[in-house]
């Protein structure tokens, strides 16, 4: 079975979840079940994350340590401000024990401000290290599940390196997820010994980057590193393929979907990317602890939806299910859902996580590292002839 086109899935999502639907349950909850509102961006730019996120969500188990689980899904539309006022409704007024959400950073940070305010754990499925970074304030409700920006950075800078590279491009998008990326870049590359000779941005509704693209293909760099997310990152490739950029193309795992693929077709040929090692489940040596629970997502989820369908978006959700659940049995002996002291006993709880082995890596939280990644939750992969290709 074919990957669902974008619009496909949208058209099957939206009757399902629309702007806001309980997936179990109707609010208000009993007090012995488990609450979980979850925002994600069904809509908008980071539709291709959000979508599989949901197919994941309506895969969830309807029990959470025992207890019953109530899902209410709200679409956000990628927009920052309806995140926020999703993020306050969820909490004031269907009473959730914690928010999941959002799909992408901006809205993400939103959520943050929210989630601090009214003391309810944040466990967000965006990438931008800002969610969590510096643990202060309101980050300290807050976690998020993919590797910091200097993971991926140090694994990209060591492979352009080796192969030769020694000066490097960047272009991001004009947001916190594209900030995140050139701080780390600047911070790196004169360590690795490799110099940014241009560093560009765009928004994630930009219909043309050539102004960008000319200014970087004039600094003549070896390797081009772009930092987007969803299928807007497909829109600076396509351009530098025009142009006859021959150098390495870099992506972060921000456009690790099929429909990305879909967009940036021939174009894509080629693009390494640093992604958590889901979505070449089957790539990996049987040594590495994340095998296993990554097939079994896949399975799960290409069980449902068709061959190939993966999404280590989707992944994100599913771990986070999966971590929350372990924590609740021990927050439950403690409180009970729909207070205060629960919500402080799964934050805390969520800090104490050790060696939780996921889908999409292996998890060591502690009061100051609020994502707990390590190079096991990245691997590199490249695009060959529209597929994702482990390199070892």
């Amino acid at each position: 079975m074919p990957y669902r086109t974008l619009r496909a899935r949208i058209a099957r999502a939206l009757p399902a979840v629309g702007l806001m639907a309980l997936l179990a349950g109707v609010s208000p909850v009993a007090s012995a079940d488990i609450s979980i509102g979850v925002i994600l961006s069904l809509t908008g730019p980071g539709a291709s994350l959000g979508i599989p996120e949901a197919d994941t969500v309506k895969l969830w188990p309807t029990t959470m340590a025992g207890e019953k689980v109530v899902v209410t899904v709200i679409n956000d539309n990628s927009d920052s401000t309806a995140s926020a006022t999703a993020a306050r409704k969820l909490v004031t007024e269907n009473k959730v024990d914690f928010l999941v959400g959002s799909s992408i950073t901006p809205p993400s940070i939103a959520i943050v401000e929210v989630a601090g305010e009214l003391k309810v754990p944040l466990l967000s499925l965006a990438g931008g290290g800002a969610i969590v970074e510096p643990q202060d304030g309101a980050r300290k409700w807050a976690f998020k599940f993919s590797p910091t920006e200097a993971i991926s950075m140090e694994i990209v800078l060591d492979h352009a390196k080796k192969n030769g590279a020694q000066t490097v491009a960047f272009l991001g998008l004009a947001n916190a997820y594209g900030d995140g990326f050139a701080k780390a870049l600047d911070k790196l590359a004169p360590v690795k010994g490799v110099k940014v000779v241009a560093s560009e941005r765009y928004a994630p509704t930009d219909a043309s980057v050539v102004g960008q693209v000319q200014k970087m293909m004039a600094a003549k760099p070896d390797v081009i590193y772009i930092a987007a997310s969803g299928t807007p990152a497909a829109l600076p490739q396509l351009e530098l393929a025009q142009r006859g950029f021959k150098g390495q193309v870099y992506q972060t795992q921000g456009v690790a979907n099929n429909d990305f693929l879909r967009v940036g077709g021939k174009a894509l040929e080629g693009t390494l990317l640093t992604v958590a090692p889901v979505l070449v489940a089957e790539q990996l040596a049987d040594s590495n602890p994340v095998k296993k629970p990554a097939l079994d997502y896949v399975n799960k989820f290409e069980g449902a939806y068709g061959p190939g369908t993966r999404s280590l978006f989707g992944a994100t959700a599913w771990d986070v299910f999966l971590m929350v659940d372990k924590v609740a049995q021990t927050a439950l002996k403690t409180a009970k859902p729909g207070t205060p002291e629960f919500r402080v006993a799964i934050r805390d709880g969520m800090e104490n996580l050790k060696n939780f082995v996921a889908a999409e890596g292996v998890y060591n939280m502690s009061p100051t590292d609020h994502n707990g990644v390590d190079l096991r939750n990245q691997v590199l992969v490249r695009i060959e002839n529209g597929k994702w290709k482990l390199v070892q």
